[in-house]
Parts: structure tokens; sequence; C-alpha cells
């Protein structure tokens, strides 16, 4: 992508030659789109152009194939869409507008689609998104696409954190650290790109893509430290951190999978923690899950896409009491920062998904924090080809 960017003239028609082993081809397709982004709101030197990309494969002379282009096709418009949707600022990307864009998008596939808004979020039990999103001028939303085929064995979902807006709350951030949290909905828009993509390339099993969407603002309906909100898993959140507000979104939306759903493979994404960065670093997101065998297919799924994923410790009998409540289930936020706070963060968001880690679920988790990745050199999107290849 930094040799795109960097040697490609910046107007007229162009052709880009990738030399690369086959294996790499997918891979090196989307590395391209990357470079090309769609939304810009510079007012000078903007034009529209063609770009064509070649593939050559030293070793291997057989052509792409029209599915082999369907389905590269499909990853680049999505990750383009991905990267248009965290590439706005909030005031051209609002709550309102991304529950447009995937109802929009889901007329398109012809996809079921619900869309659960504002206070029909409360008297229904959403006290997560509810709660994070009950301060913002535009209402929080849960909105769920549901691709059903004929013969699908299994059922999967994909939760992804919409915060659209990451003031922090009342535990606000600072000046320094609050710019760029307009990408803090990475999560959905990877989900809903990934979504785009597998729908039209056939997926024949049943899959949701359940947006968690909300702002994160401060007013005199927010939430504040020492609030407890009841999570649509029955559980109840003491807050003491309303800046750690993407896992209540999510837990909401994992509870979902689970009971009206009925999921058999849950993943969530979402750029969740600073410390994901500390433990995968910049390029790597963090991954967490209960399946050692879908650990390491979501590990593979990374390479073949680049968009790389690393593995972190899934220990709950060691973490999840950083979450101590005496007044509530469980804290949202833990009690020692230093004590793996990427995997305690995911453990949050899995509690919602399962009644007990201690006893035995046969749901499949998987858990995607993707703080830092999408941010890096307009990157973006960690997500929509990870998630896709993972269950392909």
């Amino acid at each position: 992508m930094d040799a795109v960017n960097k040697h490609l003239p910046k107007s007229g028609d162009s052709i880009v030659v990738m030399v690369c082993q086959r294996e790499h081809v997918f891979a090196c397709g989307v590395a391209v789109a990357r470079a090309f982004p769609t939304f810009t709101m510079k007012t000078r030197d903007v034009t529209e152009r063609n770009v064509t990309v070649c593939f050559v494969t030293p070793g291997d002379a057989s052509p792409l194939t029209g599915e082999d282009v369907k389905v590269l096709s499909a990853a680049a418009t999505s990750i383009r869409l991905s990267a248009d949707i965290v590439d706005r600022p909030r005031n051209e990307m609002t709550c309102d507008d991304l529950v447009n864009l995937a109802v929009k998008i889901g007329k398109e596939l012809n996809v079921s689609i619900k869309v659960i808004r504002g206070e029909e979020l409360r008297e229904q039990g959403f006290g997560g998104i509810y709660g994070v999103g009950k301060a913002a001028e535009t209402p929080p939303a849960l909105v769920v696409l549901s691709h059903l085929p004929q013969g699908a064995t299994k059922t999967i979902a994909w939760c992804g954190k919409g915060i659209m807006y990451d003031t922090g709350g009342f535990s606000m951030k600072t000046k320094t650290l609050m710019p760029g949290m307009k990408r803090d909905c990475g999560g959905a828009a990877g989900i809903l790109g990934g979504f785009k993509a597998a729908v039209e390339c056939g997926f024949s099993e049943n899959l949701h893509a359940v947006l968690c969407i909300a702002e994160n603002s401060v007013g005199p309906k927010a939430t504040v430290p020492d609030d407890i909100h009841i999570l649509y898993s029955g559980k109840s959140v003491e807050i003491n951190n309303t800046d750690a507000e993407g896992r209540l979104v999510l837990g909401d939306g994992v509870a979902y999978a689970r009971k009206d759903l009925q999921a058999d493979i849950v993943l969530d994404m979402c750029t969740l923690t600073g410390a994901q960065g500390v433990t995968t670093g910049a390029h790597h997101a963090a991954l967490l899950s209960n399946n050692a065998q879908w650990e390491t297919c979501a590990v593979s799924a990374g390479l073949t896409s680049g968009e790389m994923v690393f593995p972190i410790v899934f220990a709950p009998e060691l973490h999840f009491s950083e979450f101590k409540s005496a007044m509530a289930d469980m804290k949202n936020s833990v009690a020692n920062r230093s004590n793996a706070q990427s995997s305690c963060a995911g453990l949050f968001i899995g509690a919602h998904l399962f009644d007990d880690y201690f006893k035995p679920s046969p749901i499949i988790w998987l858990h995607v924090d993707m703080a830092y990745p999408v941010h890096v050199e307009r990157k973006q999107q960690v997500g929509s080809c990870v998630v896709t290849n993972t269950v392909w």
C-alpha cells in the first residue's frame, strides 16, 4: 500500500502491476484497494480516475477465474466502504447516517433487516447500547442484517462496535487523545463491509451482522460513574469508567446473538482498548477466543488477507475477577490496568455471551480488538476481509 501511495501519479488513469505468488494474490489485491480511499473533503486537486490492477504470478501461468475476480472485486469494494465510514468526521457520519447506510445495503442485498432504536432499546432491555448513547443528539441503535440461505446448517453472528464518536463521556478523553475518535466505529464498519462481501460471494450459512451503534457524549442524560445498568444478558454492570463504553454496547450485541439469533459462532470486532497496541502492536489486531481451532483459523485468515491478528491469553479464571463489584454483577473497567487489560476487556464482552465461564458452552467465540490497526496510515480496516475469511 505504501509503494502505491508514494509512487503512483495523483491524477490520470493508471495501471498497477502486482508480481506475487498465487497464494498472495488476495492479500495484494486488497492492499491496493486500501490505497484508494473514497472519502475526501479537499476542495482542490481531486479528480476521478480508473486504476487497472494486473497480477503476475511467477510459476503459475493460469489466469484468474471469474470467481477469483468476483471475490477480489467484492473484497476491494467492501474495504473501501469500511474505510469510507471511518474516514468520515462525526458531522458527516452520525448514528442515523450509519443506520441508514446499513439499511440501504441490506435492501440491496435482499436480506432481512431489523432496527431497534432510541427508547425502544431501553424498553426492550438493551441497557448497554442505550446507556452509552442516550445523551447524544442522534439516538443509539441496534441494526441486524440477516442472510438466511436455504440449506444452511450453521448460524454465525458478527457483532461490531459502532461508536460514531467517543468523547469518553464523563470520564472524558484529553485534547490529545480525543482526535481520531471518529474511527471508534471501525468494528461496525468492518463487519458491515465483510457482511456485504460475504453475501455477494454466495455465503452458504446463516450470517447475521449485528451493528451496535451509539455516540458516547456528555449531556444531562449521560451515564455517570456509579450508575448501574442492566444489559440485555440480564446481568447488572456498575459503571466505574464511562470511557469503557465499547464493551457495554457489544455486551448487548453478543447477548442478542445468543438469545435471539441462536448463533453457533459469534465474532465481535471493535476498537476496544489502548492496551491492544501495547499487547500486539500497531499492525496486528488482538484475538481472544475460547476455541483453539478457530483461533488458528482466524490467524490463518489474517495472513491470507493481509489483515493480521495475533492471539492473546484467554484465562477467565485468572482475569475476570478484575471486574468484581460490591453493588452489581460486575464493573465495566478493571481494577488493575496492568493485568492483561486487553484480555480482560474481551472477557467482559464474553461474560454477556456465556452464562458462566466455568460451565461448558457449545458456542464458539472470537473477539477481535483492532484499536491500533484502525488508525495506521489510513489503512483503516483490519476487519472486512479477516472476518469473511475466518468463516469461509
